[in-house]
């Protein structure tokens, strides 16, 4: 099959040409054939810049869709989902167009990369760099695979476990379109067959050297100069996929695998694979020792953002978006109206209410010492820095936010369009720096993550727990208990003693576990996934409170939620199976 992609001309070219010669001759067409890759190493290179592009974004509002958050948005996609409007022809969680033609982008180039000469002036970073994007081009194979599988896998009418199409070719005219789903395990090994191509091509991370020692083994057959290296290894690539951004999406397909909702006897994951694919990535970092200080408030280390250079991390971060400059996208989307936002994200008194006391104890335990005439004293340190509540003091000038629908501004309970639903805004993501006045706006400069460590070492303590219990540990040396005390110490939350009772049984430290993910990665856009492989309730309605002077109201529905039993997992998407006879529905989706 031939493909053409059209480039547009430069406007200015147009001034070349005049109206009579546009009628009589036919107008510059700038179309290049699929042959000239071979001739342009920028155009071969497009083709991976595409799968990048199309990857999904780290922040999707998907939260308003859960027991987590509401949004004040009346046209919001992901609100149309959870209150009854998910169907095959509605789906805002599909990724079936955006990941096959990046996949068919990754196939096309793997077919043509060895015909290119990416470096003319030097044979050895010519072919450091074909290995470098070789290895690329097979982990966004696999990573692309691994987002059609969450967002389409399912079980099928007659009770299959199927997965989604793989594409490890390239598709031309006389391919065949009206394919069978193959199994949900024939899936999994595929991903993870191109997760260890990948793996085997690329560097754990990219970085400048400065000696021959410092060059990995398996690219000193190539060269053993470190300048050379520097040129297709260095620091030029990071933020490109490498080897460590592979692990981590091979923990969380393991994850997805092993856990309940996919339970089947045709899929072999277990949860001590799910284990040791995270464990490898924690003992990069160090073990429970290693996690950052700093990293549940990643979004607001102005100092850590401002230190970033050529590409470089934070101590949290395994792969990020690029830094962006002055910006004020998300406070303006989110602040409370009179900080000049839109309010948008609502998070739920049902996510209030998972955030413990600081002794550690959940609200609901007597002895955390919880007053419900003062519900936010003693809290969780986390919860003041995710939510604005009634009276918190927030902004670049500490400005009150009274969320009383009575209490004289338009900060209270829909009051306006733009006010919260719940009595509560979401903080986090957010920097209170950032003004929004239109008459003395200022931005920050900020990234968004892809992929943080935190997620990781949640990973493990969950499937550690699962696979060993709660102070098990396999072959390694921290158990699902040392790692969320790590992360429980991080928060502030330094009493041990509820922990220390979770770890005597595995369905207490399962609860704590999932609870501590809930918090760690809230308006993440984890919480949508996690419920659902978790086989968890998915119809917990939407709560808040509606604050007075001195005393307030609970609003115990503020939104329900209509989720059919079935809606676990996605459909595939109606306009392909109308088309495709041997391409089955999910249960229950029409």
């Amino acid at each position: 099959m031939r493909f053409k992609y059209f480039i547009p001309v430069l406007a200015s070219a147009a001034l070349l040409l005049t109206a009579c010669d546009d009628v009589f001759t036919p107008a510059i067409e700038n179309f290049k054939d699929i042959d000239m890759v071979n001739k342009e190493p920028d155009f071969a290179k497009g083709f991976l810049i595409t799968a990048y592009r199309t990857l999904p974004g780290y922040y999707d509002n998907s939260d308003v869709a859960t027991d987590d958050a509401v949004t004040n948005g009346k046209s919001d996609s992901y609100m149309k989902v959870a209150t009854g409007s998910w169907t095959a022809s509605f789906n805002p969680f599909d990724r079936w167009t955006a990941d096959y033609s990046a996949i068919q982008y990754l196939n096309t180039f793997l077919d043509k990369v060895d015909g290119v000469r990416f470096v003319k002036t030097s044979a050895v970073v010519d072919s450091l760099m074909k290995v470098r994007m070789k290895g690329e081009a097979y982990g966004l194979r696999a990573i692309h695979h691994y987002f059609l599988l969450r967002a389409h896998a399912g079980f099928s009418e007659d009770g299959k476990l199927l997965g989604v199409p793989i594409h490890n070719s390239s598709i031309g005219a006389n391919s065949n379109f009206n394919e069978e789903r193959p199994s949900f395990q024939t899936c999994v090994d595929s991903i993870l067959a191109d997760f260890d191509r990948a793996e085997k091509l690329l560097p754990e991370e990219y970085g400048d050297i400065s000696s021959e020692s410092q060059i990995p083994e398996k690219y000193r057959t190539v060269t053993t100069d470190p300048a050379l290296y520097n040129r297709a290894m260095g620091n030029v690539a990071r933020q490109l996929v490498n080897g460590l951004i592979i692990q981590s999406f091979r923990s969380r397909l393991l994850l997805m695998a092993a856990s309940p909702a996919y339970q089947d006897a045709s899929n072999k994951a277990t949860w001590e694979q799910a284990a040791n694919a995270a464990a490898t990535v924690v003992d990069y970092a160090m073990g429970p020792e290693g996690l950052s200080q700093t990293g549940e408030t990643y979004y607001t280390n102005t100092d850590e953002i401002a230190a970033l250079k050529e590409g470089s991390n934070p101590d949290e971060i395994i792969w990020r978006e690029n830094v962006s400059s002055n910006n004020s996208s998300d406070e303006e989307y989110n602040y409370p109206p009179s900080l000049f936002g839109r309010g948008y994200i609502n998070p739920t008194q049902n996510l209030v209410d998972a955030f413990p006391m600081a002794n550690g104890y959940p609200i609901a335990d007597a002895r955390s010492g919880y007053d419900s005439k003062n519900p936010y004293a003693g809290r969780d340190p986390r919860l003041a820095k995710y939510i604005i509540y009634n009276g918190a003091k927030e902004g670049p000038k500490n400005t009150v936010i009274y969320t009383g629908s009575k209490l004289g501004t338009d900060d209270g309970v829909n009051v306006k369009e733009t006010s919260t639903r719940t009595g509560y805004y979401m903080k986090k993501r957010l920097n209170m720096n950032v003004n929004c006045n239109p008459t003395s706006k200022s931005g920050v400069n900020r990234y968004n993550p892809r992929i943080r460590y935190t997620e990781i070492y949640l990973n493990y303590a969950e499937a550690a727990n699962e696979a060993w219990g709660p102070q098990g540990n396999g072959t390694h040396s921290y158990s699902a208990y040392d790692i969320i005390k790590a992360i429980r110490h991080r928060a502030g939350l330094t009493d041990d003693s509820y922990l220390d009772e979770c770890a005597q049984s595995k369905d207490k430290m399962r609860e704590l576990i999932h609870n501590e993910r809930r918090l760690e990665l809230c308006f993440e856009s984890f919480r949508f996934w996690d419920l659902r492989r978790w086989k968890d309730n998915l119809n917990v309605t939407a709560q808040g409170v509606d604050w007075g002077t001195e005393s307030y109201t609970p609003l115990t529905a503020v939104e329900k939620r209509d989720y059919q039993d079935y809606m676990y997992f996605g459909p595939i998407p109606q306009s392909e199976t109308l088309k495709y006879s041997n391409l089955k529905q999910n249960k229950g989706w029409k």
